[in-house]
């Protein structure tokens, strides 16, 4: 028994000690490897700061040390240069207004219906002309009485029987009763509502049944000429946009573009969101129709001889603005001055010709003075 206890308690010891083992083997390898790599930064520290003492004492050091960056160019454009302005606009009618009645009664028939086309004169509605149309016929039966005594009066006076007076007060009875009638014919037929220009009928505003009164609306018109686009422009341009300018639309709804021009501007800001409107003429086109969305580009400035670049090219720093250029095998820092930007071009002021080789793709890899090994 005693010799077997002994036996345990061996085993046990062995087998701690053998573990004990790989784990301070381990713990020794990690201990080494963070020597050298401390080793190694100290290190990496050293060899850049000698290869900088070298490169002020060696230019050509330092051009050799560094390896060659795969790159692609491109040139820069020389040419016309133009900057749009891009607002949203609707389309417009001048003719946009409410028909109203010209006198009072109540409407008896609507002829046409919302999103119909009219002509210039079709009958819209018609409003009950019964009391128009009995005064009238009171008028034609006085009218026959006043045109006999006139008659009678006129052939008396002829033959120098009767007064003058009598004459004169006959013949002005029978002309009254005649403007009466042509006025009461003339609200007749205004009780016919006619469409005053070709146009849709946008709004039916009454009812058949309804009780108008004169200047009561009864339909919205909407012409389909004079058709125009108005548009809210950035106070910052004030000064800058003028009549006349070219401006180029485009109507997203219906893919169609045109160009035309700037027809008026206007004097108001509108306190609420700094901005002024401007009106631009749009010819009759198909499928164009009022309240229709469209995007105006306004030509605010225009440059014929411009010298542009991509505008991901030009890169910033404390210093300002620049691109990469490619001299003698070698990426240089050109610092530029930026003009206008459009459509993803940008108009160099200064510091570029347009004969100069950019850096395109790989132009963030590069930095001043690296090699550059040009893609073929």
């Amino acid at each position: 028994m005693k010799n077997t206890i002994k036996f345990l308690t061996l085993a046990l010891l062995t087998g701690a000690f053998s573990c004990a083992e790989p784990k301070d083997e381990l713990a020794e390898k990690k201990k080494q490897l963070d020597s050298f790599k401390s080793e190694a930064a100290a290190l990496k520290v050293s060899i850049e700061e000698l290869e900088e003492e070298i490169s002020r004492l060696d230019p050509e050091f330092r051009k050799n040390q560094r390896k060659s960056v795969l790159i692609t160019t491109a040139q820069p454009d020389r040419g016309n240069f133009e900057h749009f302005v891009e607002v949203t606009g609707s389309v417009l009618s001048k003719k946009n207004v409410n028909i109203s009645a010209e006198l009072s009664g109540r409407i008896e028939e609507i002829v046409t219906r919302e999103g119909m086309s009219v002509k210039k004169g079709e009958v819209i509605a018609r409003i009950d002309a019964e009391s128009v149309d009995r005064s009238i016929a009171e008028i034609q039966t006085q009218m026959e009485l006043a045109r006999t005594v006139f008659e009678k009066q006129e052939r008396l006076w002829e033959q120098q029987i009767g007064t003058e007076m009598q004459y004169l007060e006959a013949k002005n009875r029978l002309e009254t009763l005649e403007k009466n009638l042509a006025s009461l014919e003339l609200q007749r037929d205004r009780t016919t509502v006619r469409a005053p220009f070709n146009g849709t009928v946008e709004e039916l505003l009454v009812r058949v049944g309804e009780l108008v009164q004169p200047g009561s609306p009864i339909v919205n018109l909407i012409g389909e000429d004079d058709l125009f686009i108005e548009g809210d422009i950035s106070e910052r341009y004030i000064g800058i946009l003028e009549r006349g300018d070219s401006v180029n639309i485009r109507f997203p709804s219906i893919d169609k573009s045109l160009k035309t021009k700037v027809t008026a501007i206007g004097s108001v800001i509108n306190p609420d969101n700094r901005t002024f409107k401007v009106e631009v003429f749009l010819p009759r086109m198909d499928l164009v129709k009022p309240n229709m969305l469209s995007v105006l580009n306004i030509k605010d400035y225009e440059n014929p001889e411009a010298v542009t670049v991509p505008t991901y090219l030009i890169l910033q720093d404390n210093r300002g603005s620049y691109v990469f250029v490619v001299e003698e095998g070698m990426a240089r820092k050109k610092y530029v001055e930026r003009g206008m930007t459009f459509k993803g071009e940008t108009e160099i002021l200064e510091g570029l010709d347009g004969s100069e080789t950019l850096v395109d793709k790989g132009f963030r890899e590069v930095g001043d003075n690296f090699n550059v090994n040009i893609a073929s």
